[in-house]
């Protein structure tokens, strides 16, 4: 099923998607942990992405990041002819994440990760709980996500956003039967 290219302008974003891509993506965030961490989400997403945001507070920016791509995933995610949910447990190293997505229209995020006392890249590894917060509420997302086990606040990031790249894969294919 071929997917249009999504583009969303949110306040201060610019986000192009292609659901049919082959996993490139050209993110300026200008964080370069978020940076990396949306390069493994379109990888492994198999989609083509390319965000762009201007330059503020590192909160704002990952705020800004997950609302526009949640806003620009939300109408391809909640068509009819596709799925709509998709469930991956994914791992970097030691780490290893569970990540449950339902294009359902209900925002919330349900989350057993804490890293508000951890740093990476110089920004608190909360990061997490910021950016799935604003792509649930932009994409109309139900996320569940679970650390099943990790130490490395690097590894666990990179396993949930691996694991989130594989659920929206999953949730952007189209239905093959009825479910």
């Amino acid at each position: 099923m071929a997917s249009p290219d999504r583009v969303s302008d949110i306040d201060r974003a610019r986000v192009r998607v292609s659901l049919d891509g082959t996993g490139e993506s050209n993110v300026g965030s200008g964080l370069p942990v978020l940076d990396h961490l949306l390069g493994l989400l379109a990888r492994y997403a198999a989609l083509d992405l390319e965000l762009q945001l201007a330059p503020e507070g590192a909160d704002a920016e990952v705020a800004a990041a997950g609302k526009a791509l949640g806003q620009a995933l939300r109408e391809q995610l909640s068509s009819p002819g596709v799925r709509g949910h998709g469930s991956a447990v994914a791992a970097a190293d030691e780490a290893l994440a569970h990540v449950v997505l339902e294009a359902a229209g209900r925002p919330l995020v349900v989350s057993n990760v804490d890293l508000s006392e951890a740093r990476v890249g110089g920004l608190g590894a909360d990061l997490v709980a910021s950016f799935l917060h604003e792509i649930a509420e932009g994409g109309g997302l139900t996320l569940h996500v679970r650390l099943i086990g990790g130490d490395d606040p690097q590894h666990v990031l990179e396993a949930i956003f691996k694991a989130l790249g594989v659920a929206l894969a999953q949730a952007g294919r189209p239905r093959k039967r009825k479910e």
